[in-house]
């Protein structure tokens, strides 16, 4: 057989483009250099053809329409024909996508080219909610949408309300979270959230029989609206040890070696800014085994379950928000959870300052990084041992880049809520941590003794290492002592972190570490994407929508306060949300309540501190209070609807004992002929950032009762008070500004203030206090089985009792009752009422995230804004 004969390769024509070179995409993209350097190397033949034929964004309904129609029949494989609202969701949303990722694309890359100082904003939760409405409003094409859809046979509301809320978060922390990264994007600040991507949230929770059962949230079985970055991966190690070497240089090394390997695989999530072309980023990352998924040598061998087992225990790390940690088992997991979502941030941190080429000495002159709370601390310990065992900088070198270089926002005065890690955990997990958190607590102690000689008990107050059995890691102080700056995040609420848990810190470093940035809401979704109707009357008021963007415009409502066509539609609207929440209670409960009744509401995080179980003590006795009147009395009564909602940690069983009660109150009262609409109970279960989005702008009054000095600062407050709702609340946390800012008359305050509880619980402790006799009377009729088994509350009922009442509920419940009275009175008047309302709306400019994120820019982060339409020579 002959050889085929020998053919060289067809010569290119001299027409055809020449190839453009290969390159190898890195972690964290190009940098200047390498981009300039690509960019030269392409023809310019090339590079024209590709500019010509560039993704563009849509603007007109026919474009919008057809991208639609595209995503669904090619994306999804359908149809006109089986084009449900599920998949006219989905191909609305990726329509979106497109035009969002296309401003993402360029944000990104004039980032990149202008090089400025970023933040990176590390968060445990971020409480993102639904997308689309969203990312509608922020980009202004919902009108474009909403007559697109329309004419494909579909509601645009139908459209919304097919998507899942994001489970990332459980309350306000990823709550602020949220509002902060629209912030950071619609005032053009060069910014990154970063978080995990929890496949099944903190849990769904479901009502059964009035208790709280929690089953997982299938968020993610359709979410447009991320990008798996399956080249982006980061090995993050656990468990091993620390073997010390020497260098080529003869200097003593620590080497942490032969644990188990994770790795951490990265979403993106673009973020857009309202009213800008800035979209930024946030990343989530997710846990796979280093070892691949499936070992199919066990498989092969008959261990089914343990071919997998390695791919479970890895996922088993971003699976839940929150673990359970009652358990050793959860408390291990919980830190596993922290440590590889700083690890993995930090490495992606650090590349993109690589990549810059700049030396170490500028690395906090290009990255500010935001500790949200004490969760991601360890960011801190990892940053250090980088620079000191990777990167071989000096011990006191690398230390001052670390504390230049992290600010840490602490969200509690309750001494119980700070996160403490056991030694032995932290040293099972992360050996070669703990060897640097006992050198930083050395070093710091050392200072201390130094600054304070004959303090000697103050090193024991602020020592890292709690000498308790068995020793304990207090995070709160490690981020005190590694970050620049401390906030609070209420006025009352920084100083009393000074005063009280945090005094001797302040002692150590003097006042200016410790600053106050009190939270804000963003306006866009918290007034103009929930309350459409309200924020379309201000803007016909105002002269435009410019108040979305500077909150301190609402003072023009001002001078309409006594417009009666204002008030007539002002209050039209209120009416008209609460018939739309009425109608969301009857289909979910089939509990009808009207609409024109006072809605009292309290939607938020079930915990002691927040005094729910105060709030349905009240509404107990509301209801045996109308039981001993007579039909005509009864008559002269303000109907009211008190709606609750939140969830309590699954461990919480104090918690989830209140929700319980709740309910049960809730099956006597609604049933009850007598009563009739003068009084309902509503728990709204699942309560999430799209409810939120229901119940806030039907509010009537809101309850903020926590117990004075305990509430950081609170968000919930500010958006009832944005959609012209009233306060019913302590001074406590934002309370105080927001009475401030309001006025009293606009408010209405109980309870002891936060300087006098010390000495109330002190007389609970060794005093003699009798139970206000009104508490003692609901009390009694808990015990007696009005409200079911008598038993299931006995853990209420003792923490009033031999508890010594901690939370002070005796204490504040006379004032309490006597408020709602007076809420009831002002609720009679509805022109007063209405006056009341107007003018807190116009005074709320103060409380936008906007302001916040400025403050922080200015007075921690030192960052500045970037002009989206920068010029930069990209593609």
């Amino acid at each position: 057989m002959s050889n085929p004969p020998v053919t060289s390769p067809p010569s290119r024509s001299i027409t055809e483009p020449p190839l453009r070179p290969k390159h190898k995409r890195t972690h964290t993209g190009f940098g200047v250099r390498e981009i300039k350097a690509v960019e030269a190397s392409i023809p310019e033949q090339l590079r024209a053809t590709w500019r010509r034929l560039a993704a563009s964004e849509f603007k007109e309904k026919e474009e919008f329409q057809k991208a639609v129609v595209r995503h669904v029949e090619t994306t999804l494989a359908r149809s006109m024909y089986n084009c449900d609202d599920a998949a006219a969701y989905a191909g609305t949303a990726l329509a979106l996508r497109d035009n969002l990722v296309i401003g993402w694309n360029k944000t990104q890359q004039n980032q990149t080219f202008q090089d400025p100082k970023r933040v990176y904003y590390l968060s445990l939760e971020f409480l993102m909610g639904r997308a689309l409405d969203n990312a509608m409003l922020n980009t202004q094409v919902k009108d474009v949408a909403r007559e697109g859809v329309s004419e494909l046979g579909f509601r645009i509301e139908d459209i919304i309300d097919q998507e899942h809320d994001a489970a990332l978060g459980n309350g306000g922390l990823g709550r602020l979270a949220a509002c902060f990264l629209d912030g950071l994007a619609t005032l053009n600040y060069p910014g990154w959230g970063y978080g995990l991507r929890y496949r099944y949230g903190i849990f769904k929770q479901e009502i059964i029989d009035g208790y709280q059962v929690e089953v997982p949230d299938y968020w993610l079985d359709f979410n447009p609206w991320e990008f798996p970055r399956h080249d982006v991966v980061v090995d993050i190690m656990f468990y091993g040890y620390v073997k010390k070497d020497t260098d080529e240089n003869g200097r003593t090394i620590n080497l942490w070696e032969g644990g188990e390997v994770v790795q951490a695989i990265a979403y993106d999530v673009p973020v857009p800014g309202y009213e800008t072309r800035t979209t930024n980023n946030l990343r989530l990352w997710s846990s796979k085994p280093a070892s691949g998924e499936f070992d199919f040598q066990k498989f092969n061998s008959g261990d089914y379950e343990g071919s997998i087992r390695d791919q479970q225990r890895a996922e088993t790390i971003s699976a839940v928000l929150y673990p359970n940690d009652n358990i050793d088992a959860g408390k291990e997991l919980r830190l596993k959870q922290q440590y590889f979502w700083v690890a993995a941030s930090l490495h992606d941190i650090i590349r993109r300052f690589k990549k810059s080429h700049r030396p170490w000495q500028e690395f906090p002159d290009q990255v500010a990084i935001q500790l949200n709370d004490t969760h991601p601390t360890l960011a801190i310990v990892e940053l250090q041992r980088i620079l000191v065992d990777v990167e071989h900088l000096a011990w006191d070198d690398a230390w001052g880049l670390v504390v230049r270089t992290f600010g840490y926002t602490n969200h509690t005065v309750l001494p119980e809520a700070l996160e403490k890690w056991s030694v032995p955990l932290v040293q099972h997990l992360l050996p070669r941590h703990l060897q640097i958190i006992y050198d930083i607590n050395l070093f710091f102690l050392q200072s201390v003794e130094r600054k304070f000689p004959q303090d000697r008990e103050m090193l024991s107050r602020v020592s890292i290492i709690e000498e308790s059995q068995p020793q304990v890691l207090r995070m709160a102080y490690l981020a005190i002592i590694g970050s620049h700056k401390v906030n609070g995040v209420a006025e009352l609420h920084s100083d009393l972190i000074k005063a009280t848990i945090f005094k001797d810190f302040v002692d150590i470093y003097g006042p200016d570490k410790f600053t106050n940035v009190t939270n804000g809401i963003t306006p866009r979704r918290w007034l103009h994407q929930a309350n459409p109707k309200l924020s379309d009357l201000i803007a016909s008021k105002i002269g435009g929508y410019d108040f979305l963007k500077n909150l301190s415009l609402l003072e023009g409502l001002r001078d309409f306060v006594d417009d009666k066509e204002f008030r007539r539609e002002w209050n039209e609207i209120k009416l008209s949300n609460k018939i739309k929440l009425a109608k969301y209670i009857r289909d979910t409960t089939s509990i009808s309540v009207n609409p024109h009744s006072l809605f009292d509401i309290q939607v938020k995080r079930i915990h002691e501190y927040k005094r729910q179980q105060m709030n349905i003590f009240g509404v107990i006795h509301r209801y045996l209070t109308l039981k001993d009147m007579t039909p005509a009395e009864r008559k002269k009564q303000v109907p009211r609807a008190s709606i609750f909602g939140g969830k309590a940690a699954p461990g919480y069983w104090m918690a989830k004992t209140v929700i319980r009660l709740i309910n049960a109150v809730g099956e006597v009262v609604n049933k009850d002929r007598d009563i009739g609409d003068l009084l309902k109970v509503i728990f709204i279960e699942d309560y999430n950032v799209s409810k939120a989005e229901l119940i806030v702008p039907a509010s009537d009054i809101s309850e903020h009762i926590s117990t004075a000095g305990t509430e950081a600062s609170g968000t919930s407050n500010m958006k009832f008070v944005l959609n012209g709702g009233l306060i019913i609340g302590t001074m406590d946390g934002a309370n105080i500004e927001i009475t401030r800012e309001i006025g009293e008359e606009n408010i209405f305050l109980l309870g002891n203030l936060a300087e006098d509880v010390e000495e109330l619980r002190h007389r609970h402790r060794y005093g003699q206090v009798e139970m206000d006799p009104k508490l003692r009377r609901v009390c009694d009729e808990i015990e007696k089985g009005t409200f079911g088994d008598p038993t299931i509350y006995g853990s209420l009922m003792s923490a009033l009792t031999t508890g010594c009442d901690y939370y002070l509920v005796s204490d504040d419940f006379s004032s309490y009752l006597a408020t709602q009275d007076l809420v009831d009175e002002a609720f009679r008047d509805k022109d007063e009422w209405a006056t009341k309302c107007i003018n807190s709306v116009a005074s709320m400019g103060f409380f936008s995230a906007d302001r916040c994120i400025n403050e922080y820019a200015d007075m921690i982060w030192n960052i500045e804004p970037l002009n989206p339409l920068a010029s930069s020579n990209v593609l």
